[in-house]
């Protein structure tokens, strides 16, 4: 059993696909700086950048995972998420690309006020 407990961490394609590139140009910015060199900089700073791009639309392909628990029958990182086309709720990388999700109507307690009209 890990530290975390028998949970899913959400090891998905997208998060080690992101994570990777993100090292790489954080390694690349490394080197950069120790040769004092813009244009390797700005390689390291895209794709550092780009990493964000790159998870994001893996998520939106359905090779991320959505908020929350997952049964344990999916957690292989090799599982592909078939709902992100509709969106995840409460997802702000879905709601950015247009994807709202279904989110169940919540009971409302409260009494619609009749409005008055003067006229």
């Amino acid at each position: 059993m890990s530290a975390h407990g028998h949970v899913d961490m959400g090891h998905t394609v997208a998060g080690w696909t992101g994570t990777v590139t993100a090292v790489v140009g954080c390694v690349v910015l490394g080197v950069a700086v120790a040769a004092v060199s813009l244009p390797v900089a700005l390689l390291g700073a895209c794709l550092t950048l780009g990493a964000a791009l790159l998870t994001w639309l893996l998520h939106l392909a359905g090779w991320g995972k959505p908020s929350g628990p997952r049964p344990e029958s999916e957690w292989s990182w090799r599982v592909r998420d078939h709902s992100a086309r509709r969106g995840h709720p409460d997802c702000l990388g879905c709601r950015m690309a247009g994807r709202r999700g279904h989110v169940p109507e919540k009971a409302s307690n409260t009494v619609p006020v009749a409005s008055t009209v003067t006229g």
